[in-house]
């Protein structure tokens, strides 16, 4: 499907596709993906995080709900995500409704972390104002004492964030800037597809 994209009917096994693509080009993370926000005077924010999971449902990815993405996409229950892989000379770019995964799925990802990872969930109060690095390592330290050995529970403040899809626009680098794309927008009966000029 990834040689002739514009015939596909569906986004989904599309996107499937081209992520396994970029698993074999990209250098690092083909994964990464940036999130787009926006704030309660409406200014944008975007930053980069890992996909951790995507069905026909949506797209996952994890964070501190008390930093500023978390908070902003609690508040407006909408994102916009965007996959580029300049390797393959690629993009994709979604948008859609925002909710939090169960706590099932959230555990279920939290103990699959690193120690390190876990504990640096508990240490970081992400987004706020950090006095130094010392002041970090210092928490770190802390909750690495206090969970010695035993389980590092997952904190109430860190989940995960699920996309629903509206939107998705599959974006190809043609020669002379005459780009092929390809959106899919949802609709009550299914996915509609319409090509857009480059």
């Amino acid at each position: 499907m990834t040689g002739n994209f514009i015939e596909a009917n569906e986004p989904f096994e599309l996107f499937a596709d081209w992520l396994k693509d970029a698993e074999k080009s990209e250098p690092n993370d083909p994964n990464a993906m940036a999130v787009a926000s926006v704030d309660a005077e409406g200014m944008p924010n975007i930053r980069m995080v890992l996909l951790k999971d995507f069905s026909p449902e949506g797209f996952v990815f994890y964070t501190n709900f008390e930093s500023a993405k978390g908070q902003e996409l609690l508040t407006s229950h909408k994102a916009g995500l965007l996959f580029h892989w300049k390797s393959l000379r690629r993009q994709i770019r979604i948008r859609g409704s925002v909710e939090v995964v169960s706590n099932e799925e959230a555990d279920a990802y939290f103990y699959s972390r690193a120690r390190g990872s876990r504990i640096g969930a508990w240490a970081s109060k992400q987004s706020r104002p950090l006095e130094s690095r010392f002041a970090l390592e210092k928490a770190v330290a802390e909750y690495t004492a206090k969970f010695g050995i035993g389980k590092v529970p997952r904190p109430d403040h860190w989940s995960g964030f699920l996309v629903r899809p509206e939107q998705i626009e599959f974006w190809h680098d043609r020669p002379f800037r005459l780009h092929d794309r390809v959106v899919f927008t949802k609709s009550s009966s299914g996915w509609e597809k319409q090509q857009l000029y480059p």
